[in-house]
């Protein structure tokens, strides 16, 4: 087993598993804290709202058992969200292992809201998880609420102003994008990601 997907329930869980299997990882789908909490590598993915993702995370203690998790964690799209203070989405109060709030992307004209589409990334500090990866690169987005910029921003998006695509914290980091659909450029991320360890 390379990496264990919590069970946070509406996920794009299939497309997932088939990226890492083509990346030659073993996944599970596991809401049990043991197999959790054994796991060399977890991903917490997630879609919906960030209201409705907590309550499922509470009512399977998950809440507490993701901040104590100290191998690498991977949050995707809502997932990485979750893994903020809180969220402007319900609002929700979240899982705290990143500082900041999650605020409602703005739409303008030209930039719809949800922001569904490719879009360009930019890094701004070194991370193992964007080895290999160029400055400009494109990636997948389905979102209509971000992270702020901040010390924990490893790359950037501009829609309209520029908000955090990739962030890290200790051993807690995140994609607002879906590198299950992200071509190249995801695969290359979750592979990164598979060679981190404690």
């Amino acid at each position: 087993m390379s990496v264990v997907i919590i069970d946070s329930g509406g996920a794009n869980i299939a497309s997932l598993r088939a990226a890492l299997a083509r990346l030659g990882a073993e996944s599970v789908v596991s809401s049990d804290h043991e197999v959790i909490r054994r796991a060399p590598r977890v991903l917490l993915p997630g879609v919906g709202s960030a209201h409705d993702a907590m309550s499922r995370l509470r009512i399977a203690g998950l809440d507490q058992l993701i901040p104590q998790l100290k191998q690498p964690l991977l949050g995707i799209c809502l997932g990485m969200q979750l893994l903020y203070e809180s969220s402007e989405e319900g609002p929700a109060r979240c899982l705290g292992v990143i500082p900041g709030a999650i605020g409602k992307l703005k739409a303008e004209r030209g930039r719809p809201v949800p922001h569904m589409g490719w879009n360009q990334m930019t890094q701004v500090r070194p991370d193992p998880l964007m080895n290999g990866i160029g400055s400009l690169d494109h990636v997948y987005f389905v979102h209509s609420f971000s992270a702020p910029t901040s010390p924990a921003t490893v790359a950037i998006t501009d829609y309209g102003a520029a908000f955090t695509a990739v962030a890290r914290r200790d051993n807690f980091c995140g994609t607002q994008f879906h590198p299950e659909r992200s071509g190249v450029v995801g695969a290359r991320i979750l592979a990164n990601f598979l060679k981190e360890s404690t």
